[in-house]
């Protein structure tokens, strides 16, 4: 695998209450690049090695994702960071709502972070950064386009949430939550960039489900199987685009979403 260039390529806006950054744990991390980087034409830089090595991928010379490697025995998982003005206000009102904070708030390169899980269990993290510049990570090709919370109930989760990240106090317009397509929606700038929905299968994990940018989702399945993945059922249509469920080669659950072939 070639050795990640230096370069930290640019950076992406932390946008409050809404997914701003996802980041993936990995024991083989070149593994992990050399298949990502195959699939999404992803790049690499390094990070900050402060928890071990790091590197951010990068897609068109902008920061769309990060990816750390660690020898400890933890579930291969994307994790989904929401951004916030305050790290520490978020923390006390994850935790006073039910959830539990199990790392930070801490300080890196970037600003501040925690990772978390809401009072169904669902993990996720939550970032504290520069909210003026910076590309919206959700408008970038090969990055995630869609981020959907799979759980038991979408409404408690939307409660929770909303309370956690104080969606009814954002400026309408900017942002907005409603209900369609059987799902909690969160816009941004009048665009769908994540929702909640209940999960049909009732004895699944509650996950924040992260799904990338493709140009066809049917060839990206079909070129990640033969990297080494696991393609989960049928590549299916949704209002948001054609998309497929897809497991790398070392257990990370994620999606790959294009065009739905009406909409090309």
């Amino acid at each position: 695998m070639t050795e990640p260039a230096a370069a930290k390529g640019a950076v992406v806006r932390c946008v409050p209450a809404l997914p701003s950054w996802v980041s993936l744990t990995v024991s083989d991390l070149d593994g992990a690049m050399a298949f990502y980087g195959e699939l999404l034409g992803w790049t690499f830089s390094r990070g900050p090695d402060r928890w071990g090595p790091y590197v951010r991928a990068l897609a068109g010379g902008v920061a769309v994702a990060g990816m750390s490697a660690s020898e400890l025995y933890l579930p291969v998982a994307w994790t989904t960071f929401f951004g916030t003005e305050d790290a520490d206000a978020v923390s006390e009102r994850i935790q006073a709502r039910g959830g539990t904070v199990a790392i930070g708030p801490l300080g890196f390169d970037a600003g501040r972070m925690l990772i978390a899980s809401d009072r169904s269990g669902a993990p996720f993290g939550v970032w504290e950064g520069d909210t003026t510049t910076g590309a919206v990570l959700s408008s970038l090709a090969g990055g995630p386009v869609w981020i959907e919370l799979r759980t038991k109930d979408a409404f408690d989760s939307a409660l929770y949430y909303g309370e956690v990240f104080g969606w009814d106090d954002r400026k309408s317009g900017v942002f907005d939550v409603r209900w369609e397509h059987e799902r909690v929606v969160l816009r941004s700038t009048e665009r769908s960039v994540a929702a909640l929905v209940t999960a049909t299968d009732p004895e699944a994990r509650p996950s924040w489900n992260v799904y990338f940018s493709v140009a066809d989702a049917d060839e990206s399945a079909e070129l990640a199987e033969r990297l080494g993945a696991d393609v989960l059922g049928e590549v299916k249509d949704s209002p948001y685009g054609r998309w497929a469920d897809l497991r790398d080669p070392q257990g990370g659950r994620f999606c790959v979403q294009g065009p739905r072939p009406e909409d090309d």
